[in-house]
């Protein structure tokens, strides 16, 4: 039976994105060389287009993720060049080029044996948070998911009740809204939310560190990013050992925006991280939820729980 990826390699699909690219680079000073796809997965496709001048990427996404293209375009002029602008793209369709950004954050870290790098990344990110707080609205308009703390509890009771095996000792929904009520006294406003910041998706050209693929962002408190970026990546340090890395630099870098922007104390501050942080996972397994692959909620559910892997 085929799988959802398979679709990215269907031959019909495969001479329309072609067709899109000629057509958006030939007869510009950059014309198309060549095209070579060179990651699939169920939910997206990556096409690596070779022109006369640079290296583009194009990208095209499930259509649960076909936002992705106008909120990066969106993104793009509030994160002070730190989100590259799609050039062009397709508002419709969700097809989108971009300039090569290389390299990745990941093989720096794994040539550089250090995650020193996090800091610049973690308050540059927590800046375009600040500056997207206005445009709630707007984010929404453009079909970024809603995960803001009270659609929480019942997107949770709506997901456990799909799951066959359920982790009994998982909190029923109310403790959740609890958990909601608590994190939202702090009164950080909720904006756009990454959901998936990982080394794999933060590029250093020229050494200043960019941030791609927003395909599983969502509207919610922008603390909740903490569980995967601090609590997933970074604490698993450079040889993937859960609990190596000291997160109190990385966290303070990113609260370092917010403690300028809200009157708020150090010790509030951490709290509501922390908080945070586990109530994270709770958004990562909703909105990261694919049809018929539980493990990956499973997984995240578990880190709810326990905050391990």
């Amino acid at each position: 039976m085929p799988g959802l990826s398979d679709r990215w390699r269907d031959e019909e699909f495969v001479a329309a994105a072609h067709a899109w690219i000629h057509d958006q680079l030939d007869g510009t000073v950059s014309p198309v060389v060549s095209i070579e796809q060179t990651h699939v997965t169920d939910w997206s496709t990556v096409m690596r287009v070779t022109t006369r001048s640079r290296t583009r990427w194009f990208k095209a996404n499930d259509p649960s993720m076909v936002h992705e293209a106008a909120l990066t375009a969106f993104l793009a002029p509030r994160s002070d060049g730190r989100v590259p602008l799609p050039r062009p793209f397709d508002p419709e369709t969700g097809w989108m080029l971009v300039v090569d950004m290389s390299p990745r954050l990941r093989e720096v870290v794994a040539e550089e044996r250090s995650l020193d790098r996090w800091p610049e990344v973690l308050e540059a990110y927590a800046r375009i948070q600040l500056a997207c707080e206005d445009e709630v609205d707007a984010l929404l308009a453009l079909g970024v998911p809603d995960r803001r703390l009270h659609t929480l509890p019942g997107a949770y009771a709506d997901l456990l009740a799909g799951l066959d095996d359920p982790d009994p000792r998982l909190p029923d929904p109310s403790a959740v809204a609890s958990m909601c009520d608590a994190l939202a006294a702090y009164g950080i406003r909720e904006t756009v939310q990454h959901d998936d910041l990982h080394d794999g998706q933060v590029f250093l050209p020229h050494g200043r560190a960019h941030i791609l693929d927003w395909g599983d962002a969502c509207v919610s408190h922008p603390f909740l990013t903490l569980a995967v970026t601090l609590e997933g990546v970074i604490a698993w340090g450079v040889d993937d050992v859960a609990g190596s890395e000291d997160l109190g630099p990385h966290l303070a870098a990113y609260l370092r925006p917010y403690a300028e922007a809200y009157e708020l104390g150090p010790d509030e501050l951490d709290d509501a991280a922390r908080r945070a942080m586990r109530l994270g996972w709770v958004c990562r397994a909703i909105n990261g939820a694919m049809p018929g692959d539980p493990a990956q909620t499973h997984t995240r559910l578990r880190m709810f729980l326990d905050g391990a892997g």
